[in-house]
């Protein structure tokens, strides 16, 4: 049965505060919930309308899906996972950074991209959006079960990296003339303002990707629109 307390930490879980103190977050959906079923993310409590899942499960009804469900359409099925105790790894192979991206559909279409390109890593600044945010978790569709993510202070990450740095610039060297490594890390900046000076001065190599219109009076791309020219460039040229 679906309690009080219940939908109080359900209800809860949507700050980061009380994500970061509880360990916990949500997650929504049959696919996205089975992901993580299937994943080494620990299994705190489902909540279901249908017996579907190969786990223990609280059935409850579609009016109480409703209460704790934050999508218009709820669908089937709510689940609070534990989050994972993380250590910082050292960087190997090719590695994608972001640098203060704050939408929350970015960050979980950039956590998909990874998944997509085999990027086993994706270091973040501390300022970029909770990847445990449900938009974010949401965005994933499961993802961000594959992905190994932290949160660092990025200028002392990458100021200790020994290899190259690859940032995107619009002034930078056309990413398809470029030689381009199979190691290495990737910054992507933030959404309006790009790529801070801060993080720009550990940049060891400018790029960007050319505009090809006629008029070329589009200022930007999205940042998970570059982020999937430039893992595709990358992996491409290295086959």
């Amino acid at each position: 049965m679906l309690t009080k307390s219940h939908i109080k930490l359900i209800t809860s879980l949507k700050q980061k505060k009380f994500r970061q103190q509880e360990q916990l977050f949500v997650v929504e959906g049959i696919k996205g919930i089975n992901e993580f079923l299937n994943s080494s993310f620990e299994l705190h409590i489902l909540f279901s309308t249908e017996t579907i899942f190969n786990a223990e499960m609280i059935l409850i009804s579609d009016k109480e899906l409703q209460k704790i469900s934050s999508l218009k359409s709820p669908n089937t099925a709510v689940a609070i996972f534990k989050i994972p105790k993380r250590t910082n790894t050292i960087a190997q192979g090719l590695v994608l950074a972001l640098d203060d991206v704050r939408d929350p559909g970015n960050l979980g279409t950039i956590i998909r991209l990874c998944d997509w390109f085999g990027i086993k890593q994706l270091v973040c600044s501390n300022a970029t959006v909770d990847c445990y945010n449900s938009k974010v978790v949401q965005a994933t569709m499961g993802s961000l079960a594959r992905i190994d993510i932290q949160y660092v202070d990025l200028e002392a990450y990458l100021k200790a990296y020994q290899e190259d740095v690859f940032g995107t610039f619009m002034d930078g060297n056309n990413i398809y003339l470029e030689t381009l490594p199979n190691s290495g890390i990737i910054v992507m900046g933030n959404e309006a303002n790009g790529i801070s000076k801060t993080i720009e001065k550990r940049v060891t190599k400018k790029i960007s990707i050319p505009r090809f219109g006629d008029v070329q009076a589009t200022e930007s791309l999205n940042v998970a629109t570059a982020t999937s020219i430039v893992l595709s460039e990358f992996k491409r040229f290295n086959g």
